[in-house]
């Protein structure tokens, strides 16, 4: 990926994310927060208001130790002016319900431009590896 000004302004964005999840800070991730913004993993699909994305940041049972976003595998797009994809490798370290652990995972994210400010409207982690769910229980993988 070559490193533009763009590229470099939406990894930031993406890092200034992580670090308000890291210190819980419930004001800047609802202020980075899309209303309604989607959120897809492994808990299901959701659509959450900025409200609601602060005080899951706040109160959640889980505390992210560390995370490190692998520049090597970001990828941006810009889709225009005001909307960007981003999506690349991290691994976290996060203590959940008392128990440490560590997770590596693909993300991406849609940022929308509102009012000069980047919003996070779209939020999907994976998980890494096995990647046609065997050992989520499919025979043969996914069909």
């Amino acid at each position: 990926m070559t490193i533009t000004t763009d590229t470099r302004a939406l990894l930031d964005v993406e890092r200034r994310f992580w670090n308000a999840m890291q210190r819980k800070d419930a004001e800047t991730a609802a202020e980075m927060t899309d209303d309604e913004c989607i959120v897809v993993g492994a808990q299901g699909v959701s659509a959450i208001s900025s409200e609601s994305m602060g005080k899951m940041t706040a109160e959640g049972p889980w505390q992210l130790q560390r995370y490190t976003l692998d520049d090597g595998s970001a990828q941006v797009r810009m889709i225009g002016d005001d909307v960007a994809l981003v999506a690349y490798s991290v691994k976290e370290d996060v203590t959940m319900n008392g128990e440490a652990m560590s997770v590596d995972a693909n993300d991406a994210s849609v940022w929308v431009r509102r009012e000069g400010e980047w919003r996070c409207a779209m939020h999907v982690e994976a998980i890494a590896g096995d990647p046609f769910g065997a050992k989520a229980g499919k025979k043969g993988g996914a069909k």
